[in-house]
C-alpha cells in the first residue's frame, strides 16, 4: 500500500466520519475535503484546479438547472392541483389513497426533483387521510419511497443519477442517456409500489388517529387551560412581559379574551385588566404557581382546535419541519428571529416519538424537528420558499401562478425531449429551460437563486474531487480487490448483489450523492478485477445509492414525512428493510437479464 493510498483513504475515512456525525455541516465538509485534496496534491494526485473543478462540472450544473426547472413547476401549483384531483378519486377508500400517494410522487419524480414533490404532497396527503379517517402514517412513508423509487426512472429524476452518469463517462468513455435505465426503473418502481401496497398497511403502525386534532397528536390538552384576572389581583395595570419575565415560569400566553374580543401576538405590551380571560400554555403545577403569586382563577373549561384559532385575525396551527441543512440546526428559537418576524407562537416540538413541552423556546433545534405553531393566516406568503423550514398542514391558500401551468409543463417536456433526441447535451438543454422559465415570467428573477438548494451544490462540488483521487491515487483498484475477494465465494451476480447492500447501507448514514461519488470507483475496479460488465456495477451501486429506505436520517424527503407522520427510527426500519431486499433482488435481477453480469 502506497503512501498516496493511505493519504485518500485517511481523507475517505475522515469524510465518512464527519458526513456521519454532521458535527460540521455536510456541505461545509465537502468543502474542507476539496481544501485538504489541493493542500495534499503530491500525495492525491489532485491539483488545484482539478479540487475545483466540481464547481464546472456537468452535474453540477444540471442539478442546479434543474432544482430551478423543479421549483418553477412548484410554484404553479401543478402538482398541488393534481394531487387534490387524485385525492378527490380517493376518497375513503385506504387503498386508492395509498395508490395515489405512490402513483404521483411515483411517476412525476422521474422529471423533477422529488424534494418538492413531497414537501407539496405532504399536507394533501395529511388532509386526503383525515376526511377519509385513514391514519396518515399508513401513508407518508409510502410518499417518500414512492419519490425515490421514481426518481431511478430518467437520468435527471436525482442528482445521484446525474452524478453517475457524469462518473460513468469518466470511466466508461459515455454518459448514461435520458431514459438509459427507464426500463429498470419502472420495474423497480411496480415492484416497490405493489410491495408497499400489499403489506405497507400490515408494517406500519396507525401512529396518528384518523380524527385527532393537532392538539390532541401533540398531547397539549393537559398544557392548556383558561385563566381569568380577579377584582385585587396583583397584575391589574401590568403588563404581560413584566409579569411574565418577574416570574420567571415556563408560561406562554395565547390569547387575552376582553370584551369578547380577542387578543393575539403581540401581548407583551397589553396591561391586565379585571376580568381579563387568558389563554395559556404551561404546565399545571406552573399554573397553580401562578395563580397563587397574582391572584389569577383557574377557569373550568376543555379547550378545542377552534379555541385555539378563533379571532377577530384569522390564525391557524400549522407545523413546521426543519430539514437538514437549516440554519436553524442546532440553535434554539430564543435566539432566532423568525417567529417574531411572523408573530408566531411554539406550542410544542415532536422530535422522533418524543413531544416536547417545557421551556421549548431555549431547546436547540434538530435536523427533523416537527414544531406546532399558532400563527396569523397568510404570515408564510414571503416565507414559503425558505430552505430553513418547511410548512405542512396548512390551509391557507398558496400563492400559485395557476395561468403558467401550460409554459412550465412546456418547458419541463421541452427540456427532456431535446436531451432525449441527442438535440443538446442535458446540462446545455436544462439550462435553456431555466432561461426560458424567466423570460416567460414563470420565475421572478430572485426565484432563481432561491431556488436552488446551495448546500446540494457545495456538497457535490466539495466530494467530485474526492471521488477523482481515489481513482487516480490506487484506493479505487484497492477497495476494488478487496470487494472482489467475495468472488471466491459467490459469483458475479452475487458480487453485484452484494456492493448493492453496500450501498444501501453506506447511503443510510451518509449523502447519497456522497455514496455514489465514493463508490463507483470501486464498483468499477471490481468489476474489472473479477471480469464482470463494468456498467452492471455502475448500474447497481447507482440504484442502490437513492433506495435509502431503513434510516429516517438517510434521505430529506424522509425527514419531511417523519414529525408530521409521528413516526418511530423502527418504522423505516420496518417497511424500509423489507423494501430494501425486494429492491435489490429486482435490480441486480433486472440488470442481469438486461444487460448481463
Amino acid at each position: 500500500m502506497t503512501t498516496a493510498v493511505l493519504v485518500v483513504l485517511g481523507i475517505l475515512l475522515l469524510a465518512v466520519v464527519l458526513f456521519i456525525t454532521e458535527v460540521i455541516p455536510v456541505d461545509q465538509t465537502a468543502l474542507g475535503i476539496m481544501v485538504l485534496l489541493a493542500l495534499l496534491g503530491p500525495w492525491t494526485g489532485i491539483s488545484p484546479q482539478e479540487a475545483i473543478s466540481g464547481f464546472s462540472n456537468p452535474a453540477t450544473i444540471t442539478v442546479l438547472a434543474m432544482l430551478i426547472l423543479s421549483e418553477g413547476v412548484r410554484r404553479t401549483g401543478a402538482v398541488q392541483l393534481l394531487g387534490q384531483w387524485l385525492s378527490g378519486f380517493a376518497k375513503d377508500s385506504e387503498m386508492r389513497q395509498l395508490g395515489v400517494t405512490i402513483a404521483l410522487p411515483g411517476l412525476s419524480s422521474g422529471f423533477l426533483n422529488n424534494t418538492p414533490i413531497v414537501a407539496l404532497m405532504v399536507p394533501v396527503v395529511s388532509d386526503m387521510a383525515h376526511r377519509g379517517r385513514v391514519s396518515p402514517s399508513k401513508l407518508l412513508i409510502p410518499l417518500s419511497y414512492a419519490s425515490m423509487l421514481g426518481g431511478m426512472l430518467t437520468v435527471v429524476g436525482t442528482s445521484t443519477n446525474l452524478l453517475a452518469s457524469n462518473v460513468s463517462e469518466r470511466l466508461l468513455g459515455h454518459p448514461f442517456s435520458m431514459f438509459e435505465f427507464f426500463e429498470l426503473g419502472l420495474l423497480v418502481l411496480v415492484s416497490g409500489a405493489i410491495f408497499m401496497m400489499t403489506l405497507g398497511p400490515r408494517l406500519l403502525p396507525e401512529r396518528i388517529k384518523p380524527d385527532e386534532s393537532f392538539l390532541d397528536e401533540y398531547g397539549m390538552m393537559p398544557y392548556l387551560a383558561k385563566l381569568q384576572v380577579a377584582e385585587g389581583a396583583a397584575v391589574l395595570g401590568r403588563t404581560i412581559r413584566v409579569v411574565l419575565d418577574e416570574s420567571e415560569l415556563d408560561v406562554d400566553i395565547l390569547q387575552l379574551i376582553r370584551d369578547d374580543k380577542v387578543f393575539r401576538q403581540p401581548l407583551g405590551a397589553k396591561q391586565f385588566a379585571a376580568g381579563d380571560i387568558l389563554v395559556v400554555r404551561a404546565r399545571r403545577q406552573t399554573l397553580d404557581r401562578l395563580s397563587a403569586m397574582y391572584g389569577l382563577e383557574m377557569m373550568p373549561a376543555v379547550l378545542s382546535e377552534e379555541d385555539i384559532e378563533i379571532s377577530d385575525e384569522p390564525h391557524e396551527l400549522a407545523e413546521i419541519v426543519i430539514p437538514s441543512g437549516s440554519t436553524m440546526v442546532g440553535k434554539p428559537l430564543s435566539e432566532l428571529a423568525v417567529l417574531e418576524q411572523l408573530n408566531a407562537r411554539l406550542l410544542a416540538i415532536r422530535r422522533r416519538a418524543e413531544v416536547l413541552h417545557d421551556r421549548i423556546e431555549n431547546v436547540p433545534l434538530a435536523s427533523g424537528d416537527t414544531l406546532l405553531v399558532q400563527v396569523p393566516s397568510g404570515a408564510w406568503k414571503d416565507s414559503e420558499s425558505t430552505h430553513d423550514f418547511l410548512l405542512l398542514k396548512s390551509d391557507q391558500p398558496k400563492q400559485y401562478r395557476y395561468d403558467k401551468i401550460p409554459v412550465a409543463v412546456a418547458i419541463l417536456v421541452g427540456v427532456v425531449i431535446a436531451a432525449s433526441i441527442g438535440l443538446a447535451p442535458i446540462v446545455i438543454s436544462a439550462l435553456a429551460g431555466v432561461v426560458l422559465m424567466g423570460l416567460f415570467g414563470v420565475l421572478r428573477p430572485q426565484e432563481l437563486y432561491e431556488s436552488v438548494r446551495w448546500d446540494i451544490i457545495f456538497l457535490l462540488a466539495g466530494v467530485i474531487p474526492l471521488g477523482m483521487a481515489l481513482e487516480e491515487s490506487g484506493a479505487a483498484s484497492l477497495l476494488g480487490h478487496a470487494v472482489a475477494e467475495v468472488a471466491t465465494v459467490l459469483p458475479a451476480l452475487g458480487v453485484l448483489w452484494v456492493l448493492y447492500m453496500i450501498t444501501s447501507l453506506v447511503t443510510a448514514f451518509i449523502s447519497n450523492n456522497a455514496s455514489v461519488l465514493l463508490l463507483l470507483p470501486v464498483a468499477f475496479e471490481t468489476a474489472v478485477e473479477i471480469g464482470a460488465e463494468p456498467f452492471s456495477f455502475i448500474l447497481a451501486v447507482t440504484f442502490a445509492a437513492s433506495a435509502a429506505f431503513i434510516s429516517p436520517l438517510g434521505y430529506q424527503t424522509n425527514l419531511f414525512v417523519y414529525g408530521p407522520g409521528g413516526y418511530k427510527v423502527t418504522d423505516y426500519v420496518r417497511l424500509g428493510l423489507p423494501l430494501q431486499l425486494v429492491c435489490s433482488v429486482v435490480t441486480v435481477l433486472g440488470i442481469w437479464m438486461i444487460w448481463g453480469v
